[in-house]
């Protein structure tokens, strides 16, 4: 594949091109978002004119009719012209996925990766070159404390927050049935921040009972703006790293061993091994590498945010394996699930 692309690019390099001009397009649905174009044109019962959004968004006529033409242009506006006007309206995408009122809406996320992502990765040239993280040079704060740096206001707590609770509301569905489930009763989410993915699993196990156990301001932050009604799923407040964890048939682990180095991921998974009920387990949630370092570019891509923002990285599954068997566990089971995160069960 590398092959063939690089003969086809040499008379002109288009994908080149295109991957360079990556972070316009992603600043184009960033600003978008952030405007609340998608908003705007979800609660309109007809096509809008450029004019009409700026005054609504309180934005140059000029500005937002560059913004929107760029947005048809990625295919994720439409636009007819009608009597000369260009009016624009919203796609079945950007109404599911871009607006704020959607259920599956990844509003959150691209806040986050706008506001917070973004400025991280403007300092990869120094992560690279150092082999640590930028959250010092990002933000001002040490590098050390990487919770520190990501809940270091209400504000950015809420962010992040609400970038783990969309990440759950996507991926939640096929995380929790890549593998049958349901012999485990007890069922605590380490770190499970909004209880998104618990509620998931509790849609797809009801006969178990789910605790999400994170930090007291994780909990209350959860239970004041993520909260649901009905909600069978039970918070915990504690630190799985400095206290005791409460005991369990399956401890879930999503999105929390790439956030550090080995030797913490060993002291933490020990921890769990030896709290954990006989014949219970314990399931990653991660984005999985290729074992021949070939992708998927997306795992490849977290990898490196894993370098700017934590002291941890993506692993492909022989690396899973061998933490999780040194930590006592066996009989790893490993689900790719196609999407963005995939799935590994492991037994005590």
């Amino acid at each position: 594949m590398a092959e063939h692309l690089s003969q086809s690019e040499l008379d002109y390099p288009f994908k080149l091109l295109e991957y360079f001009n990556g972070f316009r397009v992603s600043k184009v649905i960033f600003s978008a978002c952030e405007l609340g174009v998608f908003d705007l044109l979800l609660r309109s019962q007809e096509p809008l004119s450029a004019q009409h959004v700026a005054r609504e968004l309180s934005t140059s006529v000029d500005g937002m009719e560059r913004l929107l033409d760029a947005l048809v242009g990625i295919e994720i506006l439409e636009v007819e012209t009608t009597d000369g006007t260009a009016l624009y309206s919203s796609t079945d995408v950007a109404n599911l996925y871009l607006a704020k009122g959607s259920g599956k809406s990844l509003h959150d996320m691209i806040i986050y990766q706008s506001q917070t992502i973004y400025p991280l990765w403007n300092n990869m040239v120094d992560a690279v070159r150092e082999g640590k993280n930028q959250n010092e040079k990002t933000f001002g704060l040490p590098p050390e404390d990487i919770f520190q740096a990501i809940y270091r206001s209400e504000e950015e707590k809420l962010k992040f927050m609400g970038l783990m609770n969309s990440s759950w509301v996507l991926d939640g569905h096929d995380i929790v049935t890549a593998f049958n489930l349901s012999c485990f009763q007890e069922i605590v989410d380490l770190g499970g921040c909004t209880g998104a993915l618990a509620r998931e699993m509790a849609k797809a196990y009801p006969s178990s009972s789910i605790t999400v156990f994170d930090l007291p301001q994780i909990v209350e932050t959860a239970q004041k703006h993520f909260s649901q009604e009905s909600n069978t799923v039970v918070f915990q407040s504690g630190d799985f790293f400095s206290g005791e964890i409460p005991p369990a048939d399956l401890y879930v682990l999503a999105r929390i061993i790439h956030d550090w180095p080995d030797e913490k991921c060993l002291t933490l998974l020990r921890k769990i091994y030896d709290t954990c009920k006989p014949g219970g387990g314990v399931l990653l949630v991660e984005a999985l590498l290729f074992e021949n370092r070939r992708g998927p570019v997306m795992a490849q891509i977290f990898s490196l945010n894993m370098l700017v923002q934590t002291e941890g990285r993506e692993r492909p599954p022989s690396e899973y394996t061998r933490i999780l068997n040194k930590s006592g566990f066996h009989n790893v089971q490993v689900c790719r699930t196609g999407k963005s995160y995939d799935a590994i069960l492991a037994v005590r």
